[in-house]
């Protein structure tokens, strides 16, 4: 990446503390240059070395992974976690494939089922939440959805803000809208004019806003907030997930069809119900799961936490 290819906001970002970041990002801009099975190698790789640098990470899939499958032996909870971390590897290139890979350079690694399911629901004209979950391979899913059908996307303001600044502009660039997380009303008003948002709510933001609900046979903190925002907007929920292919092919695409007397009202129901679809897809490939994210940290009242602190890991 060079100065010259990006816009008059990011060439603010010149001072020596964003000369590391600005490096990662050339790199990742430069492995575009490789044909996509070597980034998928290249990525893999990188996830080895992740696995071994962040000991606390590692940790946090590991325990993840332990609570989610605790029929699995010893053994092929290791080899899951190994994969786990190649996978979020891969998913670093992908990111950088999603933000700047030509339509002719990606477009033949879609495999799409059950688009007519999101078609459906927008002919309704009340929106379409595009229920999604933290698969590594989410952002390049995302991209190549759009290149079938542009709808809005929900993202989380990221803290370093070059990183933040060329992530905003690249799904600008490739999605109808951007919509920060918290910006509530944003999204309302976007399933309001009868479009597709994407949204992915499957991470621990606290109790508050939240029930207790299983997932994977862990009781987690669930956000209450599909629901809510489903009755408020009308808009049908359309669950999409997106598979990285074991043959290197691409990307399978699934959109199911939309959930059926959703939302209950109750708020337990429904977040157990969006659990169990996401559970459904997790299973079909454990392995892409983002089992580093610490999915379980918010306990209910008198449970010990499941994660240990970071300054207490070697």
């Amino acid at each position: 990446m060079t100065i010259s290819d990006t816009t008059p906001q990011l060439r603010n970002f010149l001072a020596p503390r964003y000369w590391f970041t600005w490096l990662g990002l050339g790199l990742l801009r430069g492995a575009m240059l490789f044909p996509y099975r070597v980034q998928l190698a290249a990525g893999a790789g990188l996830g080895v070395l992740i696995y071994y640098l962040m000991p606390w990470r590692r940790r946090v899939a590991q325990i993840n992974i332990a609570l989610c499958f605790p029929d699995l032996s010893a053994a092929q909870q290791h080899r899951l976690v190994k994969a786990n971390f190649r996978s979020a590897g891969i998913s670093l290139l992908e990111t950088a494939l999603s933000w700047w890979g030509r339509r002719a350079q990606i477009e033949p690694l879609v495999h799409i089922e059950g688009i007519e399911h999101l078609q459906h629901g927008l002919q309704h004209q009340h929106g379409v939440i595009l229920l999604s979950a933290h698969f590594t391979c989410l952002e390049i899913g995302g991209r190549l959805l759009a290149l079938q059908q542009r709808f809005h996307v929900m993202y989380k303001k990221h803290r370093n803000p070059l990183f933040e600044a060329v992530m905003k502009q690249a799904r600008e660039n490739n999605y109808e809208r951007a919509i920060e997380r918290h910006d509530v009303r944003g999204m309302l008003r976007s399933l309001k004019q009868g479009n597709a948002v994407w949204y992915a709510p499957d991470q621990d933001f606290g109790a508050q806003h939240s029930v207790f609900a299983p997932f994977m046979g862990v009781t987690c903190a669930t956000l209450a907030a599909p629901a809510r925002l489903a009755k408020m907007s009308g808009a049908q929920v359309v669950p999409f997930f997106p598979q990285r292919l074991a043959d290197g092919s691409g990307y399978r695409l699934i959109l199911l069809p939309a959930l059926e007397n959703f939302p209950s009202g109750d708020d337990l129901t429904d977040a157990t119900r969006i659990n169990t679809v996401i559970e459904h897809a997790v299973r079909r490939a454990p392995e892409q799961y983002l089992w580093l994210h610490r999915r379980f940290k918010t306990r209910p009242a008198g449970d010990a936490p499941l994660y240990p602190a970071k300054n207490k890991m070697s």
